[in-house]
């Protein structure tokens, strides 16, 4: 419930307050998004395989969107930053439909 709460929290705050990200940082947000959804519903997967572990899912959550911030800046300055993104795009996107069908399998038992 306190994630809930906390989600739509920062849902309104984020609403109001109209936050404007820089330039500097505007390419790799999206990535960076996608990399913590991986990890997250990489977390939703373990807790109902019931191997779920905190340390673990902080650090995943990080070095998902460290890595593929990194790997996009890379690509970036070696001319090659859009194939760089729609690859770590495409790699984190086949990793959630993963863990989406691994939870849609527990859940609905099909």
């Amino acid at each position: 419930m306190i994630a809930v709460l906390g989600l739509v929290v920062g849902v309104v705050v984020g609403l109001v307050v109209r936050p404007v990200v820089p330039d500097v940082v505007e390419p790799y947000l999206p990535i960076a998004v996608v990399a913590a959804l991986d990890a997250v519903f990489g977390g939703l997967r373990a807790m109902l395989d019931g191997i779920f572990d905190d340390k673990v899912f902080v650090v995943s959550f990080l070095s998902n969107v460290v890595v593929a911030a990194l790997i996009v800046f890379l690509g970036d300055k070696l001319g090659v930053g859009s194939q760089l993104s729609t690859g770590v795009v495409v790699v984190l996107g086949i990793r959630i439909f993963s863990n989406a069908a691994a939870i849609r399998r527990h859940v609905f038992r099909a």
